[in-house]
């Protein structure tokens, strides 16, 4: 007991310890009864241990949870008679008068007589006790004690309508004080009952012989009481508007040497800290661990203490590393059985995994650390059969880093996990449309959604008719044939329009309308939807961008320009906005001015993309959604990362990597370090100075230019076209066409080299390839006008004049309608 020392002469009293840290409450009575019968001088020690027996007994049976209070109040009420017996002059002699004043403040709790409860304390006079070491019963008793007093007053606060700010303040404090006491002594009794289980075990093995050590004690978790009021102790202090304290609380709790029985309280804590801190509660009161333990003490618990122990120098840090701890403690629990008789501890297991990995999701997402992400959501998948979240997490995790080929491999899981889910269908699909060239399969988990959302609406039916618009207009833009191409832009359109009627005040869909209907030369139409869109969504950069070339298609170029610097006053990284206005100076003010922006450009993308370049490690979006739909028609992005891929595109990406692999392999050049996204978007602009440099006759600097593209990507079929051009300026026709044969070897499609190749034939006089070549260039873009106006020159050289005046009128025609960019060049969007 607390108070008094055990009577080494009675094996009686020694049995009865031996069986009270042993929690055999039946055998404790039971000698209790012998005690009492061998003499009347341990009638008082007898019926407090027969008392505390019953009401043990009891709480194993019905814990002491407000369910269960009006079952206590009939079930305990011998357990309190024979407590109350010994609070009396001769309890106190006996010296268990305190601990009968303890245990019947645990009952009164159990019976929820929260007062009482209280009282008892006060008279056993708690709150006095010093710290000094305590045998393993009496250490518990004092921290169920501790626990039990926090949760009274809990309870009697929530009761009480008392105004006295200053006594509020005093309860909270003292409630504090309890559950600090409690969390310590608890984690102090945990590792003291596993070291003595595991010494018995030890000692049993040695003695036997055995080769199978004893089974433990039956005291291995913390018990209700104890349990809840460690995890009460931290969300007190919150309440109390003290997240600096709660953390503290946490920091201490997960410091102590791990217990078995505390297991999945420390995984809660991990998790709990790590909501905590990505809540931003800490604030500017948040300070890093330092490298020391709490203050010792008899009545805390040991510390972890090492050398090389790790130290959080952050939040974030310190965010991360409880949640891989505690990722670590999930997947350790995890139930790999499927077996029925498993269910529930599977269900919890993979419950608390889930509730890590979402928070591992938020604080990972928040820096950029994706990969590390990537790899937990791996490890879950072992124990995640059959549950559709974390084998969604998992495939956008793969997205997020560019494994395409795999996220659709697991999205193809969640659809058949989640078979009325139309949004997984629809993910799919954008996923096949924005970066694996797969038109038809992403039509194809349209429809599926569409056919979903028809089964199981969910208010995505529009979306569905949208995105099969979508795959239609991709499949349209790669036809050669015009009547397979004609077909496949109405189903675009029928598509899009199903999908304005279904969502008239969708942003989305009165964009790809307008551009729908801006490619069919339906440009009054076309900016009359483009203008609704940007009514309901008046900051959406493509929409703008659109807007633009349809009003240099209706030769309106000045008030494009106009709109184009202001669009750029609210979005001046937009790199998309800065080469529209690059063509457009060009075109109204001359190349000088043009020039300035295009430096600007480069200029834009030191200050946007120059970090990424420098480590492997990808850097957190914080720009504005436009730095990631950088396009130029001039070479089409063969840039695989950026949302904006037209659809050859990824396969023409292929191609080239591969023969830079080969060039590396071949020659001194080496891939530039870092994301290659960022390097072809610079790639981009030394072209596009090079044009530039070009038009003024610099070609000095068009040389400089074009070697500095050349050492990001040697064999670009964009490269080679502008070494065509430059040797066409210089009228040398033959290495002009061995470069315009090179482009359109690595990109059969790319129509500005075939265009440039017809013309290089027919300046070499052979007029049977430039039309062939020009009729080509013609297939894959029907209303390109210099692709008829070429043919027109070639036809004429032919003599063919009547063909020739036919190309030349229509190259007048399409003249009209032409924008100054083709309207492919505008990205594809998704948000």
């Amino acid at each position: 007991m607390t108070g008094r020392a055990k009577s080494a002469g009675s094996r009686i009293e020694v049995d009865i310890e031996k069986n009270r840290e042993e929690g055999n409450w039946t055998k404790v009575i039971e000698l209790a009864e012998q005690l009492k019968e061998k003499s009347s001088d341990f009638q008082c020690l007898s019926d407090f241990l027969i008392g505390e027996g019953k009401l043990e007994s009891y709480l194993e049976e019905w814990p002491p949870i407000e369910l269960n209070i009006h079952r206590a109040k009939k079930g305990l009420i011998e357990a309190k008679a024979y407590l109350n017996k010994v609070i009396t002059k001769e309890g106190v002699q006996a010296g268990v008068a305190m601990d009968a004043h303890l245990l019947l403040g645990k009952l009164n709790y159990t019976c929820g007589q929260y007062s009482d409860g209280l009282k008892n304390f006060s008279d056993g006079e708690l709150q006095k006790l010093s710290e000094k070491r305590l045998p393993l019963r009496s250490l518990k008793i004092v921290a169920e004690s501790y626990a039990i007093k926090g949760l009274c007053l809990q309870k009697d606060m929530s009761a009480s309508n008392s105004s006295s700010k200053f006594k509020k303040a005093e309860k909270e404090e003292e409630l504090a004080r309890c559950f600090d006491l409690a969390s310590d002594l608890s984690l102090l009794y945990m590792q003291k009952l596993e070291k003595e289980i595991n010494t018995t075990s030890i000692g049993s093995t040695g003695t036997t012989g055995s080769h199978s050590p004893q089974p433990p004690g039956p005291h291995k978790t913390l018990g209700e009481v104890l349990e809840q009021a460690l995890q009460a102790a931290p969300i007190a202090l919150l309440h109390q508007g003290k997240p600096d304290l709660a953390l503290e609380r946490y920091r201490n709790s997960l410091y102590a040497v791990e217990s078995h029985g505390v297991h999945n309280i420390r995984l809660k804590f991990m998790t709990q800290m790590a909501e905590l801190l990505l809540q931003g509660l800490v604030g500017q009161k948040y300070q890093a661990p330092l490298n020391a333990n709490p203050k010792a003490s008899v009545w805390k618990p040991k510390y972890y203490s090492s050398l090389n122990q790790f130290i959080p120098r952050c939040e974030s840090e310190e965010i991360i590393l409880a949640l891989l701890v505690a990722e670590s403690m999930a997947v350790r629990n995890a139930v790999l059985s499927q077996s029925p008789e498993f269910k529930e501890a599977r269900l919890s297991a993979y419950q608390d995994a889930t509730t890590v990995y979402d928070l591992l999701t938020v604080a990972t997402v928040r820096w950029g650390q994706i990969s590390l992400l990537q790899e937990s959501l791996e490890r879950s998948m072992k124990f995640s059969f059959e549950e559709p979240h974390l084998w969604k997490q998992h495939a956008l995790a793969s997205l997020t880093i560019g494994n395409y080929d795999h996220a659709l491999a697991v999205l193809k899981e969640v659809i058949r996990l989640e078979p009325n889910n139309s949004s997984n269908c629809l993910l799919a699909a954008r996923l096949c449309f924005e970066h694996l060239n797969l038109p038809e399969e992403g039509i194809a988990f349209s429809l599926q959604a569409r056919e979903k959302e028809i089964n199981s609406p969910s208010g995505l039916l529009g979306r569905c008719h949208l995105y099969a618009g979508i795959g239609y207009h991709l499949l349209a833009e790669a036809s050669l044939l015009k009547k397979d191409k004609e077909a496949l832009r109405c189903k675009a359109i029928d598509n899009i329009r199903t999908a304005v009627e279904l969502e008239p005040n969708d942003h989305l869909s009165r964009y790809y309308l307008g551009l729908q209907l801006a490619i069919t030369g339906q440009t009054s139409e076309a900016q009359s939807h483009i203008q609704i869109g940007l009514g309901l969504h008046p900051e959406h950069s493509t929409t703008l961008h659109l807007l633009i070339l349809v009003l240099t298609a209706e030769r309106q170029h000045k008030l494009a320009l106009t709109v184009v610097e202001n669009a750029l006053e609210e979005y001046p990284d937009c790199l998309n906005l800065l080469y529209v206005k690059t063509h457009l100076e060009l075109h109204e003010k001359g190349g000088e001015v043009a020039l300035i922006t295009a430096r600007q450009m480069l200029e834009l993308w030191k200050n946007l993309y120059e970090g990424q370049t420098i480590s492997d490690v990808p850097e957190c979006d914080r720009k504005s959604d436009t730095r990631s739909v950088f396009q130029l028609y001039t070479s089409e992005m063969s840039d695989k990362d950026s949302s904006s891929l037209q659809l050859h595109n990824t396969a023409v990406s292929r191609v080239e990597q591969a023969l830079s692999e080969v060039a590396s392999s071949m020659s001194s050049f080496s891939p530039k370090p870092g994301p290659q996204r960022a390097w072809m978007l610079q790639l981009e602009v030394w072209l596009l100075l090079a044009e530039l440099y070009l038009a003024l006759d610099q070609i000095a600097d068009v040389q400089q230019c074009i070697q500095e593209a050349s050492q990001i990507y040697p064999l670009s079929h964009h490269i080679m076209h502008m070494k065509g051009l430059l040797h066409m300026h210089k009228e040398d026709w033959t290495e002009a066409k061995f470069c315009f044969q090179n482009a359109v070897a690595i990109n059969p499609l790319h129509v500005k080299s075939l265009q440039q190749l017809g013309l290089v034939y027919h300046y070499l006089g052979l007029q049977g390839l430039a039309e062939t070549t020009l009729r080509e260039a013609a297939k894959i873009e029907p209303h390109n006008t210099i692709t008829w106006y070429n043919l027109g020159k070639v036809l004429e050289a032919m003599g063919e004049y009547e063909k020739a005046g036919n190309s030349m009128a229509t190259a007048l025609l399409e003249e009209r309608n032409n924008p100054i960019l083709p309207f492919s060049s505008v990205p594809l969007c998704f948000e």
